[in-house]
């Protein structure tokens, strides 16, 4: 079966060219042309990867992702997008998305990127059923995207917080070099994504803050270490 992307572009010849080109790459191609065609849908699970302009009509990129991320945190999120201030970098990414391209594109690198996109989240399904860690006072169910205290409260998680922490947690007390981290978790060393994740490490520095024994400590100029008791 092929996997099955939205795409959602409200500029009718750029749209028509790159789903007709996605379609040729072995993809099965949803295009909608407004935010408000795509806020009207029903559910967005059945879809495998979402890619999103910002403006469009009706409802913006940054709100449908948004609302997306309210019905799954596991569908890939792409911004195919003209405007390229840093601040709607960092906000895409910041609310969920996995990547933000900026226009013009090549097609070449948006179909390398949906099938790196894709095939993590093939991995990650498979591996997931078995994530259920012991990380300090704390388990970790990635699968249930929930962090549980020894006390039973319970924090749910975003996706990519549960991703970032099984990764910390599996490289417990060894440096972790801050180019690989992003590779390893966002697909990419890009100083958009380090912006990102820097969030995303503070927030689960947070998350932990009950536990004194677990800490997040960033190496200058190399990296961080994730300490934890064995």
């Amino acid at each position: 079966m092929k996997p099955k992307i939205l795409y959602v572009e409200d500029d009718e010849s750029l749209g028509l060219l790159t789903a007709d080109q996605l379609e040729d790459a072995g993809y099965d191609i949803q295009w909608l042309k407004s935010g408000t065609e795509a806020n009207g849908l029903k559910e967005f699970t059945s879809f495998d990867l979402v890619i999103l302009d910002i403006n469009l009509p009706g409802m913006n990129g940054f709100e449908l992702a948004s609302k997306i991320r309210t019905h799954s945190e596991a569908i890939p999120i792409l911004f195919l997008s003209a405007r390229s201030l840093t601040e709607d970098r960092i906000h895409g990414l910041q609310i969920g998305a996995d990547d933000y391209m900026i226009k013009p594109f090549q097609i070449k690198e948006l179909i390398l990127k949906i099938q790196i996109f894709l095939k993590r989240k093939a991995i990650q399904k498979e591996t997931d059923a078995s994530e259920v860690l012991q990380i300090g006072y704390y388990t970790l169910d990635k699968k249930n995207l929930s962090l549980i205290s020894s006390d039973g409260t319970m924090k749910r998680m975003t996706s990519k917080e549960a991703e970032l922490l099984n990764y910390f947690a599996r490289h417990a007390n060894q440096l972790i070099k801050r180019s690989q981290l992003l590779i390893d978790v966002w697909g990419n060393d890009d100083y958009f994504l380090g912006r990102s994740m820097d969030v995303f490490i503070s927030r689960l520095r947070k998350y932990l803050a009950d536990d004194a024994r677990i800490k997040i400590e960033a190496i200058h100029g190399v990296g961080f270490q994730f300490i934890c008791p064995e």
